[in-house]
């Protein structure tokens, strides 16, 4: 979560929405088609909204290279001049994901970078996102949703690809659990595989060995599987509380397509390891981290711990807390030094300003030394009740943060550790908080896979992170001389 400034609260983000070139029963371009001037001017106005979104473009050579690669593979989709034509950008996040929005622009998280081995899954993340593109699917899916009048006009142009994309609902349960993630259209199983079969096509017009695009989906599945057992959860969690999709299903079928394609093509691992060398791993304290069950900020002088069994997901403007009894959410908003009002707004806000969503009292406390309101109000959820509680902090006169949370009627309390764990940090919490990156090391004669284990910079389940890592199954050993990725501190 980082800073955010008053202008961005007090105005906030406006939802990615399809303009009105693609109204219902409007034509969609072919994947054949260059791209239109109309689809330029709407990529050029979502881009700079869903770049703060996601913590920003990075700069300087891990970008560059990330840039270099994307317009060469997109090069492959013959969409007019596509060196020019499309924006390729290395976001600074935390998720292992990617992105396309209509119009050029494709994103990746530098922590879905990390994950990959080489050039040619790097090719093929970026050329399912010019799939996506060039199959216009995110304009296939906002015309459908249009016809079929499901979800109003509201809804985001983007494409959240390889692991899914978060889809936030109208029902008030839905309103805050993707925490800072836009509003975006979830894709069909039918335009995800589609996606793969052009980037597979992609791959092989490179000059790539094709079989980049299961192992990556491999990659990825292992990875989810990983989080989800030390998070103590379902490797697949219900829909609702879920923002990576796992994309095991996916692996054979984009490995059965590559083999039938015929064998070769290069991956250019060592280049790829050489030019990821030193990237950001996992939080950037800018946006604070999470270590364990603990929230912490050094810029906001604040952390907060998760109850137990619950995970969390660190987003630019939100920390979105998940579990099986509840969901949560802990950000800012515009503050005037009235913490009850401050309170009632942010019912407001989530109910919205057509609703009469109000608590049913307000209560003052004091948390740690801060000053606290909280409230509850009971909503109506289809066939069952949820309680929504707002709790709030005040930091400073012009300072105030919050959790938002909901959880089955009378269940609220699953929450009350972490309300009562909100605290100030220390100047000297602040400067411990080290971030991670990536180093790339050669395997030495005496190596094995559990002393390189032993160097990664976490506490526990070193050799099953360093094994999905590197995409190293349970059996596999390493070699003298072979290049492989751990996880450091950053000093």
């Amino acid at each position: 979560m980082a800073r955010i400034s008053r202008k961005l609260l007090l105005c906030g983000m406006a939802p990615v929405a399809l303009a009105g070139c693609m109204g219902a029963g409007g034509a969609v371009p072919s994947a054949s088609s260059p791209i239109t001037p109309a689809e330029a001017q709407q990529g050029a106005q979502y881009h700079p909204q869903f770049l703060a979104e996601f913590g920003g473009a990075m700069s300087g050579p891990h970008a560059a290279y990330v840039e270099q690669v994307g317009k060469n593979i997109a090069v492959q989709s013959g969409l007019g001049n596509a060196r020019e034509s499309f924006t390729v950008s290395l976001l600074n996040s935390p998720v292992h994901n990617a992105f396309a929005v209509p119009g050029g622009y494709i994103y990746t998280t530098r922590q879905l970078v990390t994950l990959m081995n080489n050039e040619a899954e790097l090719a093929g993340v970026l050329g399912h996102e010019v799939g996506h593109v060039a199959a216009r699917h995110s304009q296939r899916r906002q015309q459908a949703a249009q016809k079929n009048t499901l979800l109003g006009g509201g809804l985001a142009i983007l494409s959240g690809i390889l692991l899914g994309d978060s889809q936030i609902g109208q029902t008030l349960s839905r309103t805050f659990l993707e925490g800072s993630q836009l509003l975006t259209l979830r894709f069909s199983r039918q335009q995800e595989l589609e996606a793969d079969d052009l980037g597979i096509q992609y791959l092989g017009k490179a000059g790539y060995d094709r079989r980049a695009m299961s192992t990556v989906l491999a990659s990825l599945a292992a990875q989810n599987a990983l989080d989800a057992r030390l998070a103590g959860r379902n490797a697949s969690v219900p829909e609702w509380a879920s923002t990576h999709p796992d994309p095991a299903s996916r692996v054979q079928s984009a490995r059965t397509k590559a083999d039938a394609a015929g064998l070769g093509g290069v991956t250019n691992r060592d280049t790829f390891l050489a030019r990821i060398d030193g990237l950001l791993y996992g939080d950037d304290p800018a946006q604070g981290m999470i270590e364990g069950s603990t929230f912490i900020h050094p810029d906001l002088k604040l952390a907060f711990t998760a109850p137990q069994g619950f995970y969390m997901v660190n987003g630019t403007r939100a920390v979105s807390i998940q579990g099986q009894g509840g969901q949560a959410q802990m950000t800012t908003a515009a503050y005037a030094g009235n913490l009850e009002t401050y309170v009632r707004q942010q019912f407001t806000a989530v109910g919205g300003q057509n609703s009469n969503l109000a608590p049913a009292q307000l209560q003052r406390t004091t948390v740690n030394g801060l000053p606290a309101v909280y409230g509850t109000a009971r909503v109506n959820n289809g066939n069952s009740q949820v309680d929504l509680v707002v709790f709030a902090y005040e930091f400073a006169r012009d300072q105030a943060f919050h959790f938002v949370a909901i959880a089955p009627a009378g269940r609220a309390s699953t929450f009350n550790g972490m309300f009562q764990s909100m605290r100030r940090i220390t100047a000297a919490e602040a400067a411990a908080v080290v971030p991670k990156k990536i180093q790339v090391v050669t395997v030495s004669r005496t190596d094995t896979v559990a002393s390189l284990a032993r160097r990664m910079a976490y506490p526990a389940a070193q050799e099953e992170r360093f094994r999905v890592l590197n995409a190293l199954g349970s059996a596999d050993t390493v070699t003298p001389g072979q290049k492989v990725k751990l996880v450091v501190r950053a000093r």
